[in-house]
């Protein structure tokens, strides 16, 4: 999104300089109206086209709740509930390998019970 908005700016640095300097003002009046019933029917079509196709690089799948996923990339210091000597959940941070799948909490080790495996 950042590299348009900045290849924007470039062209309208480039360009409008130009078109206010080739710009005269406009002798026939019946022209002139009509290019701006043109341009004033033009402008929203065009903010409706830059608003889809700004959505474009986005793209949201759903997974449903228990799913396995597998990790496209290395995921650093996530937090993670780790077992101790004596078997009871504590807090812990890791990074998570490209390629390992992840599953959901089930909840049973937050609330300190269970080994955190699904029954």
């Amino acid at each position: 999104m950042n590299t348009i908005v900045t290849l924007i700016v470039a062209l309208l640095r480039v360009f409008l300089p130009a078109l206010v300097k080739a710009s005269k003002p406009a002798r026939n009046v019946e022209l002139r109206d009509r290019l701006r019933r043109r341009v004033r029917w033009t402008w929203p079509l065009v903010l409706v086209v830059v608003c889809l196709l700004s959505g474009c690089a986005t793209r949201t799948i759903y997974i449903p709740d228990g799913t396995p996923v597998r990790l496209r990339m290395t995921v650093r210091d996530v937090k993670v509930w780790v077992l101790d000597k004596q078997g009871q959940p504590v807090p812990g941070r890791m990074d998570l390998p490209e390629g390992w799948y992840v599953l959901p909490d089930d909840g049973l080790v937050a609330q300190g019970g269970g080994d955190g495996r699904s029954q």
